[in-house]
């Protein structure tokens, strides 16, 4: 089955909801799918950066983005002087900087388009962050990624970074981006057998900064990965999640928020392979959107391949936009190659800030920039609560209140 939804911000509400689709349902698209040729596993990976053409904008996997602000990234050769990456650990976890002929590189999957192959060919040295066997959790493993402060860098500069959760682990990694970048980004995420890894990406880059990144996960036997991306910052923000299964038994949890603000461009752009039977994968993404031509893009594929019997998965995205001016294209892909699924469904929405919600709040002696901070806090905040790590929820409520104070002092001008 092939299922697209486009949703973008407009004078109504726009709301999709695409139930889970029983088994019988799922057969009868997956034989339109197959007709039409249009299936997200045949599109090509390669480490070569020869191998992807220079894109113009008009390709599905570019055409949401600004790629005249990419051109430098686009080009290879990213040789800037780039983030410094800083590790905060336990002693059990192995952190180690490598070259990139390290053997244990590049085995999570491959590079998808020409931005990820450069960073790949680009880069010099990797940074190897290691959960041993048996792990339990217990503080969690930091890793601050910080660029120059008061603006991005001209040259673009590239970086690899591999987490390894062994066998039958348990652990919480924080990889955390701040200051200026001009920055193209791969992320390995090797989930072993048994292992259960929660690891967060927060994007709070300065003013300017563009960031363009693929994270990779692979998941074993039984495996579990809780993978969470919150964007709040930069000028260009564009990053790729992927979620691959090895061996039955995987579950995956991605989740997301975002904070789109004026003259920003976030995009973030899923896709799960269900390759190989008994696999469950959820899929949440929320965001907010203020200001003029301040624009989100949400791009969820989920492929079930025929072997892949016994797949549950679910994708959800919800926008909420704040003022006028601001855009969000949503747009979850569906696509089932068996009929034997436990199920599978998608759901995306685009819709104004609620003026009855704010009218009731006011009505009850509650004034507007309070009222307006409960309704934005109450559309985040189940999201939030399923983040599980208090500082970060915190932080991002903080920076949530700030965003909405902007939006006030720009109404009172």
């Amino acid at each position: 089955m092939t299922a697209t939804n486009t949703t973008t911000q407009s004078p109504e509400n726009l709301t999709t909801d695409h139930s889970r689709a029983t088994a019988d349902e799922a057969h009868t698209h997956g034989q339109g799918a197959a007709a039409a040729g249009a299936s997200r596993g045949d599109r090509g990976t390669s480490f070569a950066l020869a191998d992807f053409p220079l894109p113009n904008g008009r390709e599905e996997d570019w055409r949401f983005t600004p790629v005249n602000r990419l051109q430098k990234i686009f080009a290879g050769d990213l040789t800037g002087e780039g983030p410094t990456v800083s590790v905060e650990h336990d002693d059990a976890v192995q952190v180690e900087r490598v070259g990139r002929d390290d053997a244990r590189l590049g085995n999570v999957g491959s590079p998808g388009d020409r931005a990820s192959a450069a960073a790949w060919e680009s880069f010099r040295e990797a940074v190897v962050i290691t959960v041993p066997k048996g792990h339990a959790e217990g503080e969690h493993t930091a890793i601050t990624v910080a660029g120059q402060p008061g603006g991005a860098p001209d040259e673009p500069a590239a970086q690899h970074l591999l987490v390894v959760a062994e066998e039958l682990s348990e652990s919480l990694v924080v990889l955390d981006h701040r200051g200026g970048a001009h920055l193209s980004q791969t992320v390995e995420i090797d989930v072993r057998d048994g292992a259960h890894l929660t690891l967060i990406s927060i994007q709070d880059w300065d003013d300017g900064a563009i960031h363009v990144a693929s994270h990779r996960a692979r998941l074993g036997r039984d495996a579990r990965l809780k993978h969470i991306v919150v964007t709040l910052g930069g000028d260009v923000v564009r990053l790729t999640p992927e979620s691959s299964f090895a061996a039955p038994g995987g579950d995956v949890e991605m989740l997301g928020l975002y904070f789109t603000d004026s003259g920003q461009h976030q995009e973030h752009r899923l896709f799960v392979d269900h390759a190989v039977e008994s696999c469950k994968s959820r899929v949440t993404y929320k965001g907010a959107l203020q200001g003029a031509s301040a624009h989100a893009v949400w791009i969820g594929d989920v492929l079930i391949r025929k072997a892949a019997e016994g797949t549950d998965t679910y994708e959800l995205n919800r926008n909420l936009v704040l003022t006028e001016g601001a855009r969000a294209d949503s747009v979850p892909n569906l696509e089932i190659e068996t009929g034997e699924i436990a199920g599978a469904g998608h759901a995306s929405a685009t819709g104004r800030f609620d003026d009855e919600q704010l009218f009731y709040l006011r009505s009850r002696g509650i004034d507007e920039a309070d009222a307006r901070r409960l309704v934005v806090r109450g559309f985040f905040a189940e999201l939030i609560n399923q983040i599980g790590v208090p500082l970060v929820q915190e932080r991002l409520m903080t920076a949530i209140d700030v965003e909405l104070d902007h939006t006030m002092e720009a109404a009172a001008r």
